[in-house]
């Protein structure tokens, strides 16, 4: 059942369907992973911008990209269909081994997608060494990773359908530098459906060999990022950046024709109202998505880092929004101090109350160390009883629809009622932004978040740990930030003043809470924990006596580091509040 729209902008209600579904009828006929089609997609998206008589640049930088061709995996006569996943090695000569299945669940929900889902006293390295390994789930690089690391010379992953989903199994974010590089698989890992899996895995209990053939092309590809500045006219050096990614698995209309197109109305209606607009809008399409582990985010991330710290007010992701059978917000990436905000703004344009939740380490967010707030990844998505009563499983993007990353996310993916409905969303929530006179940005939902989390680790670690320290100046900060919000509220606070604290906390505090790395620096593609440095108090207690006392140098380093960050957002906002 369809909400009914409560409320919206006036420049809001001038989004309309007529050139995003344009965008996504052209997509449809346009596949879009190897490298020239990529480029030829860039070029659509900036031809109809400039028939929309919005200004463009497009970039061409060289990015780093594996792109999967063709797969098989061969068991005496028999073939099997088999998809590999990017940055799966090159091996069209075939490669021979003897099947080790490791048993795995299934995700039964985006939250946990990413997490590694094996039987771990399954996976030994004695076990899996020199063996190709059968498991079920997506080649995500959690897992990939670990099985090669012990020593698997070949990994074929069990989709859970009928369908084979692409993907990348690196966990190499972007194009690598020298210190990845280490990480990159060297191994031929592959696909197959549900139905194929069973069968190899019954075979694996046999103790059979199986040949894994790949095609792969991995290189250095000059790719094309467009880019929309709509200037504000009263703060025009800060910007707010909304983006997504144009590359898709095959024509990928859900995942992500429609982000696409949903990028193409905001730049066209942000520049006809571009004289009500406060502060600036960069609307961004990335390249390398799929097969560079959000290479063009990360280049932009890269090469714009400076201004981005400086200036950037808050990102925006948009993928997967508009497809059919999403009625509900669930499952909605938001940081905490963003989340009032976008659950108000969702509300007043749907009607529909939302479910927001911690961003995982997934979607183009390649600005977490630098540290710049952050809303939505992806969109709407069709209630949890639909999808259970059509038997489909977790999946990372189109609303949904098991269509995700498939040969089947084609047009009839896509919802009109859905799409214009999600634009008007993004489209109030970027301008709530980019006009605020303050930021909407409340910080003292993530002092909540961190008590919240420090109570947990010092309850895990017990007495093998103090974490008072980190527990106190967030208690002093959580003073500050409640007074800074009351001189806010009440108009005490000079707005300018307020606004350089409120983007610079998130300098501050947004790099603890999602990153292990320094800043400018990008975290591998793996679950990242709250207060990550802090995370190894949940397992201290339980490690070996011979252990623990390295575990306490790690924390006592770590808790260093949160204490310093908490008492420099502290003396940060209490000057802004002088």
């Amino acid at each position: 059942m369809r909400s009914e729209k409560v409320g919206s902008n006036p420049i809001v209600e001038d989004i309309s369907l007529d050139v995003p579904w344009a965008l996504i009828e052209k997509f449809s006929t346009l596949p879009r992973w190897k490298a020239k089609d990529v480029n030829r997609a860039a070029d659509v998206i900036a031809k109809m911008l400039k028939d929309c008589g919005v200004p463009v640049d497009v970039h061409e930088p060289s990015l780093y990209l594996s792109i999967p061709y063709s797969a098989e995996v061969k068991a005496g006569s028999k073939k099997f269909r088999a998809k590999p996943p990017a940055y799966s090695r090159d091996c069209r000569e075939g490669l021979t081994g003897e099947l080790v299945y490791v048993p795995a669940a299934y995700s039964k929900s985006i939250s946990t997608l990413f997490n590694k889902n094996q039987d771990d006293q399954l996976s030994s390295a004695e076990r899996l060494r020199g063996k190709i390994v059968v498991s079920e789930g997506f080649a995500f690089p959690g897992k990939m990773l670990e099985f090669e690391r012990k020593g698997a010379i070949g990994i074929i992953a069990v989709n859970p359908g009928v369908d084979i989903h692409w993907g990348i199994c690196t966990s190499i974010w972007g194009t690598p530098d020298l210190d990845d590089l280490p990480r990159k698989p060297n191994i031929p890992i592959v696909a197959v459906n549900n139905a194929d899996g069973a069968l190899l895995i019954e075979m694996a209990a046999k103790g059979q060999k199986v040949t894994v053939k790949t095609e792969m092309e991995e290189g250095w590809f000059t790719q094309k990022v467009p880019v929309v500045t709509i200037p504000g006219r009263q703060d025009p050096e800060k910007f707010v950046l909304v983006h997504g990614h144009y590359d898709s698995w095959d024509v990928g209309v859900g995942d992500n024709a429609t982000g696409d197109a949903t990028l193409l109305e905001l730049a066209r209606v942000f520049w006809k109202h571009r004289i009500r607009l406060k502060r600036t809008i960069k609307i961004a399409w990335w390249p390398g998505h799929s097969t560079g582990r959000y290479a063009g985010s990360t280049w932009f991330a890269d090469h714009f880092g400076v201004d981005l710290d400086e200036n950037c007010v808050a990102q925006v992701n948009c993928d997967s929004p508009g497809c059919r059978w999403a009625s509900t917000f669930n499952n909605l990436s938001v940081m905490s101090e963003t989340e009032a905000f976008v659950s108000g703004t969702i509300k007043s344009v749907t009607g529909i109350d939302c479910k927001a939740e911690r961003p995982p380490r997934a979607g183009d967010y390649a600005f977490n160390n630098i540290g710049i707030s952050s809303f939505f990844m992806l969109s709407s998505t069709m209630p949890d009883d639909l999808r259970a009563s059509k038997g489909y499983y977790a999946v990372g993007g189109c609303g949904g629809n098991i269509a995700w990353h498939t040969e089947n996310d084609t047009l009839e993916i896509a919802d009109r009622e859905n799409l214009l409905r999600d634009m008007r969303v993004y489209g109030q929530a970027v301008l709530g932004v980019a006009n605020a006179e303050i930021l909407p940005f409340d910080w003292s939902a993530t002092a909540a978040e961190f008590a919240t989390t420090i109570s947990r680790y010092q309850k895990a670690a017990g007495a093998t740990f103090d974490l008072s320290p980190a527990a106190e100046a967030l208690g002093k900060f959580d003073k500050a930030i409640s007074k800074f919000n009351r001189a806010a509220k009440s108009g005490r606070l000079d707005a300018d003043k307020a606004n350089f604290a409120i983007m610079r906390l998130a300098r501050i505090l947004i790099p603890i809470n999602f990153a292990r790395e320094a800043r400018f620096r990008h975290d591998p593609a793996l679950p990242i924990p709250q207060l990550p440095i802090l995370s190894v108090a949940e397992d201290i207690k339980a490690m070996p006596k011979s252990m623990q006392g390295f575990a306490r140098t790690q924390l006592t380093r770590a808790q260093n580091r949160v204490v310093a960050a908490l008492r420099d957002a502290t003396m940060l906002i209490e000057a802004a509040d002088a």
